[in-house]
């Protein structure tokens, strides 16, 4: 069911802050395999796709098809077994230029809220004032301003997320994965949450991979939806969403529909040549 409402205000041009260029990337061919006790796993296989500055992308696919995998290699975590993911027509070096936000939030339990959505600034060695005048600045966005001096334990699932999202909006990294992050939250909150991160990325535009297995929630936030086979994990087919910002969902029900209908019909169709596979 398409959640009642879900509309975010336009904020500027949509385009990237000046000074602040957009970035793009380019998956050629990416495969990966895992080894395992009863031989090699390929979780990946040939996966090609673009993804342009400031776009807002959906992945979805069956359970095992390789989404968490496609989004750590795009991170740089984990390397391909073969294809490569360029940046700009380059293949990046050095630290990530992705920011990623998982399921199981990643809060350290031993800092204070404001310090969690800071730590990106120090890893790039800002000096404790600054990051933190600029986390707090996020922390306001995300409505956590008076947690600041709270620890993760003392907060909610739901605005332990928010804290995750702020830390990687704040780190000003280009790139935005997010893994899942509105899995384990109740109907309510996720809604919520869906809100407070596109009136975010509606600010700064910045190109996000959101993969989910919420097919109503991809339709919703994505300009495109990439949706993947059963394993191996390939591009069945990429659906863009004809819709223009801010979305209402009781003004765009039919067109909402229609779409989360087709992509429906194309993951049934995986599970069930999954299932006769084993």
């Amino acid at each position: 069911m398409v959640s009642p409402r879900l509309v975010v205000p336009p904020a500027g041009s949509g385009r990237p802050e000046p000074g602040r260029p957009g970035i793009g990337f380019f998956c050629q061919d990416v495969s990966c395999s895992f080894p395992s006790q009863r031989g090699s796993i390929t979780a990946l296989d040939g996966v090609s796709f673009n993804a342009r500055p400031s776009e807002f992308i959906c992945v979805v696919g069956p359970s095992g098809c390789g989404k968490s995998t496609l989004l750590r290699i795009i991170a740089g975590l984990v390397e391909p077994s073969s294809g490569r993911v360029m940046f700009d027509g380059e293949v990046p070096s050095g630290h990530p230029l992705g920011g990623l936000v998982v399921q199981e939030n990643g809060t350290f339990p031993w800092m204070t809220v404001l310090d969690n959505v800071a730590f990106g600034l120090e890893m790039q060695g800002i000096g404790r004032a600054e990051r933190r005048e600029r986390a707090r600045v996020f922390l306001d966005r995300v409505g956590l301003s008076q947690f600041a001096g709270y620890y993760p334990h003392e907060l909610s699932v739901g605005m332990r997320q928010r804290v995750g999202i702020g830390r990687a909006f704040v780190a000003d990294a280009p790139l935005l994965l997010m893994d899942e992050p509105f899995g384990s939250l109740d109907a309510q909150t996720r809604w919520v949450l869906q809100g407070e991160l596109l009136r975010i990325w509606n600010a700064q535009r910045k190109l996000v991979v959101f993969v989910t297995h919420d097919i109503e929630e991809a339709v919703l936030l994505g300009d495109r939806v990439l949706v993947m086979t059963g394993r191996p994990g390939r591009i069945r087919e990429e659906i863009r969403v004809p819709l223009e910002r801010p979305r209402d969902p009781r003004r765009d029900h039919k067109t909402l529909s229609e779409i989360s209908g087709h992509v429906w019909h194309l993951l049934e169709e995986e599970v069930r040549s999954s299932l006769s596979m084993r």
